[in-house]
């Protein structure tokens, strides 16, 4: 019985294994303060580096230093968008924190910030999660009607909401 209930609690925490987001919604033209929460390495491998990936719809993203990585901010072409006056012609389109060593063992979080410019519906960040061996790239996205849940690898997900539904903090 008592394996059982060990082999129950492994399956449990595999299943919840991927780099999610703390904050599972966020209104439509708000500010979105999100936490990549990665709580395992690759394979008892330290994680050395994480990457997301911006997806159209996220603004103006900012990431947050952390302490013992270094953090670099690509920049792409995007649709042009008006940022208070200014036409931006160029975005975040990837945040990447680098150099560092998280025990396979620990937990962690990187956090940023974007402007939310997304109609309601989910937006998908796809993250990359480099480690001393390997690396898993949490990047699928689930075809209509698909329950994530059954994704190997599902990117993090947000669930934009109307104007005004999301709680501030």
């Amino acid at each position: 019985m008592q394996k059982l209930a060990i082999l129950a609690l492994l399956l449990s925490s595999a299943a919840q294994a991927h780099v999610t987001l703390e904050t599972p919604s966020a209104a439509s033209g708000s500010y979105y303060k999100a936490v990549l929460k990665v709580g395992h390495g690759c394979d008892g491998s330290p994680t050395t580096g994480i990457s997301v990936e911006l997806p159209e719809g996220a603004q103006l993203a900012r990431p947050m230093p952390k302490a013992g990585w270094q953090v670099q901010v690509t920049k792409s072409a995007v649709k042009p968008f008006d940022n208070y006056g200014t036409l931006l012609k160029e975005d975040v389109s990837r945040i990447s924190w680098s150099g560092g060593n998280l025990p396979a063992d620990f937990y962690d979080e990187f956090v940023f910030q974007t402007r939310i410019a997304a109609k309601p519906g989910k937006l998908f960040f796809k993250v990359t999660q480099q480690c001393a061996q390997g690396s898993t790239s949490w990047v699928e996205i689930p075809a209509a009607g698909q329950d994530a849940h059954s994704l190997k690898s599902p990117a993090a997900v947000l669930q934009v909401t109307e104007q005004g539904e999301a709680h501030h903090h």
